[in-house]
């Protein structure tokens, strides 16, 4: 039996966005989605970084023993590059990108993750998602704060916990080694996809269309009808076994799309659609509401203009006195110069007002969390309510779990440790498993 990989990648720009931030990679030998944040000027350079160094695993086989390794040093001269590109250039600052990967070895598949793009398996009619997503709104779910139905609205479902690059400090990335069977089907995916398309119509639409290519198009397309609030990105890729495909052979040329492929400002392919109509006329409506002028100002203004200063006057105090009550009904979490703390406010001020008021000391030393916890905690985190402002905390110190990617020296290309058994594999069917302890999992229940 000689396993190998059937594969379709595709990407669009959505029906909102101008630009594409997403890159995938699909090849014989490794898949890989990234999702690119920062801003219309560092997502997609973020998220080409990382897929066009990966890409570079997909030349040659590799053994069961160096896939595992390969992958994590990949990652981890990602995260310096990123971090770099930042640091040469302020404007960037801040960039990063999630990471969803695959690298084929054998009947077995090193997977490395980090942020909000999933990973689902498809094996015997069922979908599972294998990975887990590095957000805020995760934590709550985990912890019992929030059901999954709620967390579909909740404000705060984009804010990512962890992501490549970002910040110059080590990050944990998930690492597992996952069996591979014959019939299995995998998709990988940016939250331009699952956020808008039902787990179930997910699962329906992977089981009924056959092929790859088509498949990820119908995917796609989807998406398009939801609204595609977002770059919509999705490799879907079969395990075929050539010595009993009967005729289907793998794939063996690669696709690259999205950004690392040099197309962000290419249109959507919604452009035509019921969808995309609409929303083009939605926001032709808002544009045309905020020109419209107020009927019988200039009337108004001929007929009073003795009252315009008092009015301007007028105008300024109140709207300064609601910014001030809005600030007090803000808060966030930042570090009192040792100790983790909640403010509430915002984290500026003026002369002879104070913006912030600390109410909590949560005696949590800045010091004892991970390097890039530290920093975005001195860069506060802005939080809906009290109640989420400690929340945060807890994610912050929740979220050491993981396997940190070190950045490697400048001087040295030295690969991270390997701490996983890449003869286990993690079992599809339960919950996703964190880190390097998910290759102890027994391949038999896979």
């Amino acid at each position: 039996m000689f396993l190998s990989l059937h594969f379709a990648a595709r990407s669009d720009v959505g029906l909102v966005r101008s630009n594409n931030q997403d890159s995938a990679y699909a090849g014989p030998h490794l898949l890989v989605v990234a999702d690119g944040m920062g801003g219309a000027a560092g997502g997609d350079i973020a998220s080409s970084i990382a897929v066009g160094r990966l890409a570079a695993l997909d030349g040659e086989s590799h053994g069961p023993d160096e896939a595992l390794d390969e992958l994590k040093e990949a990652i981890a001269d990602a995260h310096a590059q990123i971090v770099q590109r930042a640091a040469n250039d302020p404007e960037l600052s801040g960039l990063g990108t999630t990471v969803t990967a695959l690298l084929r070895a054998g009947s077995t598949l090193s997977m490395a993750h980090i942020g909000d793009s999933r990973g689902y398996l498809m094996r015997d009619g069922i979908l599972d998602q294998v990975t887990a997503d590095h957000t805020f709104v995760q934590h709550l779910i985990d912890t019992g704060r929030l059901s999954a139905a709620d967390a579909e609205h909740h404000p705060k479902r984009s804010m990512l916990l962890r992501v490549l690059g970002d910040v110059d400090a080590d990050v944990p990335v998930d690492i597992s080694v996952r069996e591979t069977r014959p019939g299995d089907r995998w998709l990988l995916c940016s939250d331009g996809l699952s956020g808008v398309v039902s787990r179930d119509t997910l699962e329906h639409t992977l089981a009924e269309v056959s092929d790859p290519g088509d498949c990820a198009d119908a995917l796609v397309s989807l998406a398009l009808a939801a609204g595609a609030p977002d770059n919509v990105t999705c490799i879907v890729a079969d395990v075929v076994d050539i010595d009993a495909s009967d005729g289907v052979g793998p794939s063996t040329a690669s696709q690259i799309v999205g950004s690392v492929a040099r197309d962000r400002h290419r249109p959507t392919a919604g452009g035509n659609s019921a969808a995309g109509k609409a929303a083009r006329l939605s926001a032709r409506e808002e544009v045309e509401e905020d020109e419209e002028p107020s009927r019988g100002s200039s009337t108004w203004l001929k007929v009073r203009p003795w009252m315009l200063p008092i009015s301007a006057l007028l105008v300024v105090v109140v709207g300064a006195w609601g910014a001030y009550l809005w600030t007090q009904k803000q808060y966030y979490v930042g570090s009192d110069g040792i100790d983790v703390a909640i403010y509430q406010g915002i984290p500026q001020d003026l002369p002879l007002v104070d913006l912030h008021t600390m109410l909590e000391n949560t005696n949590v030393p800045v010091a004892s969390l991970a390097p890039y916890q530290q920093q975005r905690v001195e860069s506060t985190i802005r939080a809906a309510s009290l109640e989420e402002a400690r929340a945060i905390v807890e994610a912050l110190d929740s979220s050491n779990a993981g396997e940190p990617i070190t950045t490697p020296e400048p001087s040295s290309s030295a690969s991270p440790d390997a701490s996983a058994d890449p003869d286990a594999s993690a079992d599809p069917s339960t919950s996703p498993t964190t880190g390097a302890d998910a290759t102890d999992a027994s391949a038999g229940d896979a």
